[in-house]
């Protein structure tokens, strides 16, 4: 999933950065609350930052019944990027108010998903330690080869994969 889901905006999986399999109990224990659950990420990064987040989308795709973007949650109240993400959503399982407010880019998939009560849920697929590259370094202003810890997750809308994820952190 991982090469799958940069590569739709990277040319190579390297640009994000380097991804080594690790298990939750692998994690800093700050990292494991943030990463080793089924929840929403804008969820438990704001209670974690104590603030909520706002989204930038870095670039977006359409390609058929799919819409893809990269994206950086910043804090709110002093504008740190605290996650970069990639995601893969699959429009047909949502309905139409939950794809146009997706696709307005004014907020959080996860919080949009939360507001229309959708029947969801996460799936932690695996996490991984990312030694960041060129675009991860960029984006969330890292100033070099910064390990940083992420994820890759689905969510499914009414039991049917709606969204494929990855989601990296830092503090």
């Amino acid at each position: 999933m991982i090469a799958e889901l940069c590569e739709l905006f990277y040319s190579t999986t390297a640009d994000v950065g380097q991804f080594e399999e690790v298990t939750a109990g692998d994690l800093p224990e700050q990292f494991k609350a943030l990463l080793a659950h089924d929840d929403h990420m804008t969820v438990t990064v704001e209670a974690w930052h104590n603030s909520l987040v706002t989204l930038s989308v870095l670039g977006e795709r359409h390609d058929m019944d799919y819409y893809s973007r990269h994206i950086v949650l910043s804090l709110q109240r002093d504008g740190a990027p605290v996650q970069f993400g990639i995601m893969r959503i699959d429009l047909n399982g949502l309905p139409k108010i939950v794809r146009m407010e997706i696709e307005s880019q004014a907020l959080p998939l996860g919080r949009i998903m939360i507001r229309h009560h959708l029947m969801r849920d996460v799936e932690l697929d695996q996490l991984w330690r990312v030694t960041a590259g060129p675009a991860l370094r960029k984006y969330l202003k890292l100033e070099r080869e910064t390990n940083c810890f992420g994820r890759t997750a689905r969510i499914l809308v009414d039991k049917k994969p709606a969204v494929e994820l990855l989601e990296i952190v830092i503090l």
